[in-house]
């Protein structure tokens, strides 16, 4: 159970109301102490890497309503990476680009276009990525011209020769990054190409932070748009 004693709003003295709202001496806003509790329930399994199902079952609400709060948390944590990017972005980096796709349609040869290309920069130790267009559009295109085996065995040969040289590097906080991504990504299911984006953003910003870092950011900025 949380306690409030002070605002999330705006960081002043609260005072309790008979209803088991707490309303703010200065802002005038109210909250109920049950809503508190939720969300800040849910922003912990979020950084816990709990599914969105798991979530709504430990807590024992609908799995729409987990879902609409998981992708208001993967905005915020969308929002923090580019204000973050502004305060590294001179810095020295290193990037190198990565893509990702699904482990059920790795073995499908035209699943390639499916598939999600990243450049991941190194902003000393600070991690951001940025998603690059999409072959989607690409794909009728290259079946109609009877050109995609090529392109296919190209690409193909690409990875291979790109995850030789990545392995027989050095060890180094990209390819961290992409262990990290890879390994908790399977947590969600039938990510469609509009909201990968987001997902992309929430495991920046998880790697960035620490669990205890990313849970300060998340309640201030959540409160900070709510209203």
């Amino acid at each position: 159970m949380y306690w409030l004693s002070e605002c999330l709003f705006c960081n002043n003295y609260v005072y309790r109301l008979k209803d088991t709202r707490v309303k703010c001496s200065v802002c005038h806003k109210k909250i109920s102490i049950r809503k508190i509790n939720k969300i800040l329930f849910l922003m912990e399994c979020y950084l816990s890497n709990k599914s969105t199902f798991e979530a709504s079952k430990l807590l024992q609400i609908s799995y729409i309503s987990a879902k609409q709060y998981y992708h208001t948390f993967r905005m915020i944590s969308a929002q923090i990476c580019e204000e973050n990017y502004i305060h590294v972005r001179d810095k020295i980096c290193e990037y190198d680009e990565y893509y990702y796709l699904e482990v059920s349609k790795q073995k499908e040869k035209k699943a390639i276009f499916d598939a999600h290309n990243f450049l991941t920069f190194d902003y000393i130790g600070h991690i951001y990525t940025i998603l690059m267009p999409s072959l989607q559009k690409y794909k009728q295109q290259f079946l109609q011209d009877n050109v995609e085996d090529a392109y296919i065995k190209e690409f193909y040969k690409f990875k291979r020769k790109h995850k030789i040289m990545k392995l027989s590097t050095h060890h180094n906080k990209i390819v961290d990054f992409w262990n990290y991504f890879e390994q908790h990504i399977t947590l969600y299911k039938g990510i469609t190409d509009e909201y990968f984006p987001y997902y992309l953003k929430e495991f920046e910003f998880k790697y960035n932070h620490s669990k205890e870092n990313a849970y300060s950011l998340l309640i201030q900025n959540y409160f900070k748009e709510d209203t």
